[in-house]
C-alpha cells in the first residue's frame, strides 16, 4: 500500500487512537421554535462506521451504473452538514475521486461542463436541485442520507487504491472565481494532499498552554471548498471535535450556546462573520467574555478591519491571521512581535519554498516629499520545488505558481497583505492605484451612508467609486456630494492619478446591484467595470 496520508488514513488512525472521543457535535433544531434542542455527539468510531456504510451505499449504486474504480464523481453539495461529510468521505472510501462542486455555483450547464473537463462519470447532487436536474452525459443521483440503507453485501477497496502515483488526484476542487464563465479545476494529488495534511495537523494542533481534554472548533464553511476540507482533516489528525453550525453566519447567541454546551475552544472564521460577533461584544459582556475565553480565533480569506484588530488586541482576544488560497492552502501565519493595535505581520510557514518578487521599481519620492510605498510591493510566488506547489495545470509558463497576491515587506521575512493584483488598477498613465486603500477610507468615514463600495478605473485618468447606499432619506446627488466632502482630506494627500477627482466619479447604484463572487461574496471589480462601462465612459468624456 502507498505511504501517502489522506483524509481517510487520518480518520482510520484517529478512530483507533480516540474511538470514543467526540468527532462532531450536530445541532438538532426544533421545527417549531427553530431553536437548537440539543447537540448530538458523534464519536470517532461512529464517524468511521458511517463513512464506511455510506461508501458501501455509493459503491453499490455506482457499480450498477457501470462506473469504474478511480473514476471522478461530481458532488454538488452544500458541504455544511454531517451527512455531506459522509458523502464526500464516503465517495473517496468507495474508491472514487470526488470532484467537489459548491452549491454557490447553481448553473446546471456549468456543472456538466466541469464534469466534462474532469472526465467525470457520475453526479451526486443536493436534493434542493432536484427540480433543475436534467438528463446529461452521466448518471445522476440525489444525495440521500444513506445510514439506514442495506449494504451488508458490498466489499470496499483499500483506503488508498493499489498502484496510485504521487501525481494522481485524490480529489478535485475549483477556484472561487470564474474564468471564461466557469471556475478552474484544482486537482489535488496524493503527494500534494499528503503535504497539506501535515500543514493542517500543525495549524490545528493544541496550544501548549491549553489544559482542556479536547480542542473543540466550529465548522468554517462548505466542505466543498478548501478551507473547511483543510480544517476538518487537521482537526481529525489531532483528535479534535468539530461543531456544525446551523448557518455560516451563525449568531452570537449560537456562539454562546456552542461555548456553553459544546465546550467550544477555538474558531476558524472569515473576518466578515467575526465582525458581527465583535460588534455585539462591544455591547454584550457575555459575548466579549466568550471571545476572550477562546484559545484561538483563526481568520482567513479576507483582511480584518483595523478597528477590529484594535478591538482584539486591546481586549485580549487571541486572533491568528492566516493567508491561504484554494490552490495552495495555508501559506503564511501572523507571528512574531506583538503590535499595540494590529495583528503581527505574516510569515511563511516552515517547509515551503516561496519567492517574493517585486512588481515595480524601488520606492520613489515625489516633489512634495510623499514616498510612494506602493512601489515596494511584492507578489508571493510558490516555486516549483515547494511541496505545496499546485498542479502543473495551474502554474505559469515559468513553472511556478503566481498567487497574484501582493504584500509589503515591513521587516525581513515579515509581510502585510496588500490585496490581490486585481486590487491595484493601472491608470491611464500606467501608474498603480491602490483601490483597497480608497475603499477602506470610504467605509471608515462614510459607514453610516453606504452599505458597500468598490473602486474601479483601470486604464482611466483617475479612479471612480461605486456605492450601494445605506440611507433612504437622501437624494443621489446629495449622497454623492456628502461622500466627496468627507473623503476629500484623504484624497488631497494622494498623487493626482490616485485621487477621486470629484463627485462626478462617485456612482450610486441600488442595493445588491454590484456583482459579487460566489464563494465569499466579494465585489468583482472587473465585472463592475464591464457592467457600468457606458456610465464610466460618459463621466470621463465629460471631464476632459
Amino acid at each position: 500500500m502507498s505511504h501517502f496520508r489522506t483524509h481517510l488514513t487520518v480518520l482510520d488512525e484517529s478512530a483507533a487512537l480516540y474511538p470514543t472521543a467526540n468527532a462532531f457535535y450536530i445541532p438538532l433544531v426544533d421545527s417549531e421554535s427553530s431553536l437548537i434542542r440539543e447537540w448530538q455527539a458523534i464519536s470517532y468510531r461512529q464517524f468511521q462506521r458511517d463513512v464506511e456504510h455510506t461508501a458501501r451505499f455509493w459503491r453499490k449504486k455506482l457499480t450498477a451504473d457501470g462506473v469504474q474504480s478511480r473514476s471522478v464523481i461530481g458532488m454538488w453539495l452544500g458541504g455544511s452538514t454531517y451527512v455531506d461529510a459522509l458523502h464526500i468521505y464516503g465517495i473517496a472510501r468507495a474508491g472514487y475521486v470526488p470532484q467537489l462542486i459548491s452549491l454557490r455555483l447553481p448553473n446546471i450547464d456549468v456543472i456538466f461542463e466541469l464534469l466534462a473537463q474532469s472526465k467525470g462519470k457520475a453526479l451526486i447532487y443536493d436534493h434542493s436541485f432536484s427540480s433543475i436536474i436534467r438528463s446529461g452525459s452521466v448518471p445522476t443521483h440525489v444525495a440521500v442520507d444513506a445510514r439506514e440503507s442495506e449494504v451488508a453485501d458490498v466489499t470496499l477497496p483499500p483506503s488508498i487504491p493499489e498502484g496510485v502515483q504521487a501525481d494522481d488526484p485524490v480529489m478535485i476542487l475549483h477556484t472561487s472565481g470564474s474564468t471564461s464563465g466557469r471556475p478552474k479545476l484544482v486537482p489535488c494529488s496524493y503527494s500534494w494532499w499528503n503535504n497539506t495534511i501535515t500543514k493542517a495537523e500543525g495549524i490545528m494542533k493544541r496550544k501548549q498552554y491549553v489544559k482542556r481534554p479536547q480542542d473543540v472548533t466550529v465548522w468554517m464553511g462548505s466542505l466543498c471548498h478548501m478551507g473547511q476540507s483543510f480544517m476538518l482533516v487537521g482537526a481529525l489528525a489531532n483528535g479534535n471535535c468539530m461543531v456544525q453550525f446551523t448557518k455560516q453566519a451563525f449568531s452570537s447567541e449560537e456562539l454562546l450556546d456552542m461555548v456553553t454546551r459544546c465546550g467550544l475552544s477555538r474558531i476558524t472564521i472569515f473576518p466578515t462573520y467575526l465582525a458581527t460577533h465583535f460588534r455585539n461584544s462591544r455591547r454584550d459582556p457575555k459575548v466579549l467574555a466568550a471571545l476572550q475565553g477562546l484559545d484561538e480565533i483563526l481568520i482567513s480569506g479576507l483582511s480584518m478591519s483595523v478597528e477590529d484588530q484594535r478591538w482584539a488586541r486591546s481586549n485580549g482576544i487571541r486572533v491568528l491571521d492566516c493567508y491561504a488560497s484554494t490552490e495552495v492552502a495555508v501559506m503564511m501565519l501572523s507571528r512574531g512581535e506583538q503590535l499595540e493595535d494590529r495583528l503581527p505581520p505574516l510569515q511563511p510557514i516552515e517547509g515551503v519554498s516561496y519567492s517574493f518578487q517585486p512588481i515595480a521599481a524601488p520606492a520613489s519620492t515625489s516633489e512634495s516629499g510623499y514616498t510612494n510605498m506602493h512601489s515596494r510591493l511584492v507578489e508571493l510566488v510558490v516555486l516549483a520545488d515547494s511541496p505545496d506547489c499546485p498542479d502543473r495545470s495551474l502554474r505559469a509558463a515559468d513553472g511556478h505558481f503566481h498567487t497574484g497576491d501582493l504584500f509589503l515587506e515591513v521587516s525581513p521575512q515579515r509581510y502585510v497583505f496588500c490585496g490581490r493584483d486585481d486590487d491595484w488598477i493601472k491608470t491611464e498613465v500606467s501608474l498603480r492605484c491602490d483601490t483597497r486603500a480608497i475603499e477602506d477610507n470610504v467605509y471608515k468615514i462614510c459607514g453610516d451612508l453606504i452599505g458597500n463600495c468598490v473602486v474601479v478605473g483601470n486604464g482611466r485618468p483617475s479612479p471612480s467609486v461605486f456605492v450601494e447606499p445605506a440611507v433612504v432619506d437622501m437624494t443621489e446627488q446629495r449622497l454623492k456630494t456628502e461622500i466627496m466632502r468627507r473623503i476629500l482630506p484623504f484624497h488631497s494627500r494622494r498623487y493626482i492619478h490616485e485621487r477621486v477627482a470629484s463627485a462626478d466619479f462617485i456612482f450610486v447604484v441600488p442595493k445588491d446591484t454590484l456583482p459579487r463572487t460566489a464563494t465569499k461574496g466579494n465585489i468583482r471589480r472587473r465585472a463592475v467595470e464591464q457592467t457600468f462601462q457606458a456610465e464610466l465612459d460618459r463621466a470621463y468624456a465629460q471631464s476632459r
